[in-house]
């Protein structure tokens, strides 16, 4: 067997990918599940973003392009958030990558060098860590708190710049995956005069821009003197509901931008042509469909939330931005003798032979998610009334929780959760 780099053989993932797995191993073997693991949209791609792409195939727009990105995209994505958030920006500080992901990726091997300090808000996206580990530098990781309702805390940074022997950056995820925080403008004020003026360096991650149900969405972008420190990542994904044709983009400061771009032609070379075509479309005609979208997560949001509440031992509200619920079931978890990894997959796997349903546990996204549960909305509504129905009775099938407690001891819980 080939000798694996010690970097291969660390490298963690996401496990939503997983779970997934597993979830449609179950379904093709007869199984019901309803899948609230994976964050993906259930609507489909916008209409103007669609026809754009096809259209540019038929045009043979199919060949390499610059590995900066399209100029028609950038020059739309660079009106976008100047419309949408207020960020003041030109083409020149756009740059497009295969979704937001690759920018975790693009702004550690752009901006970092071994052993720099970077503060990670935890529970955290999975991918976080293992994109600093490529580069070697040091996960910091602070938790955030269901009384601050999952909201950054400038102090928590404050503390980092003081503390830390070589702080250099932060990774800010608002709307926040897994908890569905929401950063708000005077959270991101204090945000900024804490970094304006030091060497910190921040990757604003906003994938979730469109999905804020209090408030509105705010860029730590738009704040005065922050095209010095941040770099914030879009992906067409979410609002848009292009998961799979892998566009997104960054904005940031001209240099930063011209140094990810010798990263992306040193690597992917581009994002295909006509994939950025289909997203000019969709940011410049498709924003009624978008919001259209977004009404209707938030009330899948609101319908599980709320359904969640009603039962014995889960601790929920609605979240202020996403479309996931991240339950407290540490008392759950406790009274079962299961991790809150062992109750998702007890659900997913041992809860009833013929249905099942699919969610993270919180652990999935770092320490401090332990004792949560995270559930997507990406499911029609009456599959999300039929979870809802299924997990009370799930909960209390003593044997069946027995049974897979003894079946898989990796999911037992040894020290019950507190708080």
């Amino acid at each position: 067997m080939p000798r694996l780099s010690s970097l291969a053989q660390d490298l963690t993932t996401e496990t939503a990918f997983s779970v997934l797995a597993v979830a449609r191993s179950l379904k093709a073997s007869g199984k019901e599940v309803v899948e609230l693991e994976i964050g993906d949209s259930p609507f489909p791609s916008t209409p103007h973003a669609k026809e754009a792409g096809i259209e540019a195939i038929r045009a043979n727009r199919t060949g390499y392009c610059p590995s900066l990105g399209l100029p028609e995209l950038r020059r739309a994505a660079a009106a976008f958030v100047g419309r949408e958030f207020g960020i003041e920006a030109s083409a020149d500080h756009v740059v497009v990558a295969s979704g937001a992901k690759p920018f975790e990726t693009y702004f550690a091997e752009a901006l970092l060098e071994p052993d720099d300090g970077v503060l990670i808000f935890g529970p955290q996206f999975p991918t976080y860590v293992p994109n600093l580990r490529r580069v070697g530098a040091r996960p910091v990781l602070v938790p955030l708190r269901a009384e601050d309702r999952f909201r950054p805390q400038a102090k928590q940074i404050a503390t980092f710049l003081r503390d830390d022997p070589k702080p250099r950056a932060i990774f800010l995820n608002s709307p926040h995956n897994p908890t569905g925080g929401v950063a708000t403008a005077e959270d991101l004020d204090a945000i900024a005069d804490i970094v304006r003026g030091t060497d910190l360096v921040v990757l604003s991650d906003e994938p979730y821009c469109h999905m804020v149900w209090e408030g509105t969405h705010e860029s730590l972008l738009a704040r005065p003197g922050m095209m010095d420190h941040v770099v914030a990542a879009y992906t067409m994904s979410k609002s848009y509901s292009m998961s799979g044709w892998r566009a997104g983009f960054a904005v940031a400061h001209p240099e930063v931008v011209q140094a990810m771009g010798k990263l992306i032609n040193t690597s992917a070379s581009c994002c295909p042509p006509f994939v950025q075509l289909g997203a000019v479309a969709a940011l410049e005609q498709d924003s009624e469909t978008r919001d259209d979208y977004m009404g209707r997560f938030r009330r899948k949001v609101e319908r599980l939330s709320d359904g969640l509440s009603t039962i014995e031992g889960v601790a929920v509200s609605r979240p202020a931005g996403t479309f996931y619920v991240f339950p407290d079931v540490r008392e759950i978890c406790n009274r079962l003798g299961l991790t809150s990894h062992g109750l998702a997959m007890y659900l997913l796997e041992g809860a009833d032979d013929g249905f099942g349903v699919a969610c993270l546990g919180g652990e999935c996204f770092g320490p401090a998610g332990a004792g949560f549960l995270r559930f997507s909305c990406a499911e029609p509504d009456e599959a999300i009334d039929r979870a809802l129905a299924f997990l009370p009775e799930a909960l209390r099938r003593a044997d069946h929780v027995r049974r897979y407690r003894d079946q898989h001891p990796e999911h037992v819980l040894t020290e019950p959760y507190s708080g």
